[in-house]
């Protein structure tokens, strides 16, 4: 039997024929928590702004907002008790002034 030799080409050589391709990675995927919602209480907590908070019935509760956690925010108020709102009860909340703004703005026709 004579010595056989592989063919098979070195990798110096499949380096030189097919170039590397540019290693372009997959994006990723977003950050669960981006940190908006804690950024924005903070805010509102360090200025005690003065919030409006609409419940999913309707409900509008005036105060400012004392601390929250993952489920909850604690509601300050002037002339009420104080309430511990669960963040699933909220619809939607705003500035107080923006409330008042608005009303400024809307024109003599529609009062």
């Amino acid at each position: 039997m004579s010595d056989r030799k592989l063919i098979r080409p070195s990798m110096n050589e499949l380096m030189d024929k097919y170039p590397a391709r540019s290693t372009s990675r997959r994006k990723q995927a977003p950050a669960e928590q981006t940190n908006a919602e804690s950024f924005y209480y903070l805010k509102q907590m360090q200025n005690r702004t003065a919030m409006v908070v609409v419940l999913t019935d309707g409900t509008e509760l005036r105060g400012w907002i004392e601390w929250y956690d993952k489920t909850c925010i604690k509601l300050n108020r002037v002339d009420a008790p104080n309430l511990l709102l669960f963040k699933q009860s909220i619809k939607f909340m705003f500035k107080e002034e923006e409330l008042r703004s608005r009303r400024r703005r809307r024109p003599a026709a529609e009062r």
